[in-house]
């Protein structure tokens, strides 16, 4: 079996895909509550940093994308267009409008839960890197960063129940990629919350069935969750939790978790989810596996079902715009789980 791998035309077509669509305006669904007339206006309007890409938060994840290919292949053709690009957007005036939108009071709900996450995300992103350039950028978005952390540390304790959707809503996934920035930045508080959260939500959860796919779905309701667990959860405390959570796994049940889905619309910006769950799926898969013993049987399972799920739509990142502005992310997600890059 050949693993897919991060090689160097992989990541300068990634990034190319990035770079043609963070500013590109139209189309656009917003997700915006007007306060009023005055706020009747056009995404770059509203979002001077974020208004390409489709959506915010697949802007939020493409700029993500760009960061983390710079930092893990620096020697890629497309590093001065990307570093020009965060020179010109990331501005303290663009990012004060953005933080300012976010901030409001009438906006709590804006992009929860997954937004917030992958805005944290890419702030951890930037931490990473070593450049002054990028701490210049890490510097001018912390602000909008503090707004989600705060939003999520009110938030989580009066979210009674998790949300298992195979979509945005997931809570599982908000909480796997917030706890990458808590513990990036080192961030004790909310890291702890974050955990004891993962805790009350999921530590119960036994014998899953996994009822997936729905039809737009682009999340593994099951797989995420263990993700989550994986990273919130000592290693072993993990295993033994796992072991419960699904303990046919290493029969091949439950079938569906080892089956890449059929999309048999790719123009279709719903049914166009279902190459983004395959590609999740492999991240999960591959991230799982890492965390199982060399000599557990479900360790080669997990890697064979990743790179299925890679082979299934891989091949779909671009093509059509509705999978173009987004499916690189959850790609790059995939290639780089468990060092595989």
């Amino acid at each position: 079996m050949t693993a897919f791998t991060l090689d160097a035309p992989t990541a300068s077509h990634f990034a190319r895909l990035a770079l043609a669509h963070v500013r590109r305006e139209y189309p656009n669904k917003l997700d915006h509550v007007l306060l009023g007339p005055a706020d009747v206006r056009g995404p770059a309007a509203l979002h001077p940093v974020f208004h390409g890409s489709f959506d915010w938060h697949s802007c939020v994840h493409g700029y993500w994308l760009l960061a983390t290919l710079r930092r893990v292949r620096p020697g890629i053709s497309e590093a001065p267009a990307i570093d020009a690009l965060f020179e010109a957007q990331f501005t303290a005036e663009n990012m004060a409008a953005e933080r300012a939108y976010a901030a409001h009071p009438a906006r709590g709900g804006f992009e929860r839960p997954y937004g917030w996450a992958w805005l944290l995300m890419l702030a951890a992103e930037l931490s990473r890197h070593d450049t002054p350039a990028a701490a210049r950028w890490a510097a001018v978005l912390q602000p909008l960063a503090d707004v989600f952390v705060a939003r999520f540390m009110a938030f989580l304790p009066k979210a009674t129940y998790p949300i298992r959707v195979g979509t945005h809503f997931n809570t599982a996934f908000a909480l796997r990629l917030a706890l990458e920035y808590a513990d990036q930045r080192h961030h004790e508080a909310f890291g702890a919350q974050l955990r004891e959260t993962a805790r009350r939500w999921y530590e119960g959860d036994r014998d899953c069935q996994a009822w997936e796919p729905g039809g737009d779905d682009f999340l593994s309701s099951a797989l995420i969750e263990a993700e989550c667990r994986r990273v919130a959860m000592p290693a072993d405390a993990f295993r033994t939790w796992f072991d419960a959570f699904l303990p046919r796994l290493a029969q091949g049940e439950p079938a569906t978790l080892f089956r890449p889905a059929t999309v048999s619309d790719r123009t279709d910006g719903k049914i166009a989810h279902l190459d983004g769950l395959n590609l999740s799926r492999a991240w999960c898969w591959r991230s799982i596996a890492a965390a199982l013993p060399p000599a557990d049987p479900r360790r080669r399972s997990a890697r064979e079902a990743a790179e299925q799920h890679l082979r299934a739509s891989l091949p779909y990142v671009a093509g059509d715009y509705m999978g173009e502005h987004w499916l690189a992310t959850f790609a790059l997600l995939a290639l780089l789980a468990d060092g595989q890059a």
